[in-house]
């Protein structure tokens, strides 16, 4: 699928309700399924800390995270509606910002471009300082540059794991 009119883009995973594995492993497989799109890398699974909450917010539980890497033929905000209809497909209710969820999926990158608009950001706000998302992104592309932050490599540097663990593969784990 590879040319001049596929971009490259990079999906955060993220699931901590109704078999969390198992959410992300159904989110990777109907990304599989996205029109003009291919799926070419996966980090594997992670287990992560929830975002520190607002305060009075519920304790949830921890969080599983992946991150793929697709050749895409849409455009920005055409995969970002495709990857809504995903989360709904899923069961995601948007009630609390940082809150549980049974699957997030989030456009971490999109080729180098540099998006902030009333839907879309891009790269993804505090993609710098997120374990959750740099360690998965090293694991496809140790050599990345995140348009706006500068390397990846440098930017682990300087970000402490937080308690992430590597789980496994996306598809192999069972819990």
């Amino acid at each position: 699928m590879a040319g001049a009119d596929t971009s490259t883009a990079y999906i955060g995973l993220g699931s901590n309700l109704e078999q969390p594995h198992r959410q992300i492993r159904l989110a990777k497989q109907a990304l599989t399924q996205l029109p003009a799109t291919r799926l070419v890398a996966e980090s594997g699974l992670y287990s992560s800390k929830p975002l520190a909450p607002p305060s009075g917010a519920i304790v949830q539980a921890d969080f599983f995270n992946a991150v793929v890497k697709i050749e895409t033929r849409l455009e920005p905000h055409d995969l970002l509606d495709h990857l809504q209809r995903i989360e709904h497909a899923q069961g995601r209710v948007r009630t609390q910002r940082w809150g549980p969820r049974t699957i997030d999926l989030d456009i971490l990158l999109f080729d180098h471009l540099q998006i902030d608009d009333e839907r879309l950001t891009l790269p993804h706000a505090g993609i710098g300082q997120r374990a959750f998302v740099l360690y998965p992104l090293r694991s496809i592309d140790d050599s990345l540059e995140i348009p706006g932050h500068g390397m990846l490599s440098v930017l682990i540097e300087h970000c402490t794991q937080n308690g992430l663990q590597y789980l496994g593969t996306i598809d192999g784990y069972e819990a």
